[in-house]
């Protein structure tokens, strides 16, 4: 999810669709209906806090990947060095912190489906979609720390390259011409009769010159 990779590339598909698999699973299969209790409850060892956990933090990692795509494409249009330099920094903050909440959410979901009593669920039902919840919160962990690590890169190298410096301008925005600019042909003696100055030719309606010439008888 690293601002402005290139500098802009927004936030890479895989922590977008790990989170949609994690809180979608468990919306959809998380919960198991009790007959004789009458009533739903979560599919890991029956604590709703699990299933609540990984749901909230599916669904804001997945707000959090549209907002530093949006983010993205407005980063090339600020101007203000500090404001770039804060959204860097704030794309390492955030994917670091975002690794710490699934790690937290991959070992919370993994000890409760490890202690879950088989009598809850006797026809294992939704154990496939509990199980991927786990694996793909496993999995978003090394996502979001690697796009740590390479915001962190990207921070030293703009340190040292137009990213953060008060010249830097948008390509796609960049209105020089790389033609070469028109020379304006010479006076001299054209050979091809095609440049040079243009003279006007003399005219037999040119006035005759003026002052009184004698003739001869």
């Amino acid at each position: 999810m690293p601002v402005g990779r290139d500098p802009g590339e927004g936030c890479p598909v895989q922590p977008l669709l790990f989170s949609i698999v994690v809180f979608g699973s468990i919306v959809n299969e998380g919960y198991l209906n009790s007959p004789s209790e009458g009533k739903e409850f979560c599919i890991y060892n029956r604590n709703p806090n699990a299933c609540s956990y990984g749901v909230a933090v599916g669904v804001l990692a997945f707000l959090t990947c549209l907002l530093y795509l949006a983010l993205d494409v407005y980063f090339p249009q600020i101007s203000s060095v500090k404001d770039r330099k804060k959204a860097v920094l704030s794309d390492i903050g955030v994917s670091a912190f975002w690794a710490f909440l699934w790690f937290v959410g991959f070992c919370y979901l993994a000890n409760q489906w490890q202690v879950s009593k088989p009598r809850d669920n006797p026809l294992n039902e939704g154990t496939d979609a509990a199980r991927a919840a786990i694996a793909f919160s496993f999995f978003s962990i090394f996502t979001w720390a690697g796009q740590a690590v390479l915001a962190f890169k990207r921070y030293q190298i703009g340190a040292d390259s137009a990213l953060f410096s008060q010249d830097y301008t948008d390509p796609s925005q960049d209105s020089s011409m790389p033609y070469a600019p028109y020379a304006e042909p010479s006076a001299g003696q054209d050979p091809a009769g095609v440049g040079g100055t243009y003279q006007q030719p003399a005219s037999a309606f040119d006035p005759e010159p003026q002052g009184y010439q004698s003739q001869g008888y």
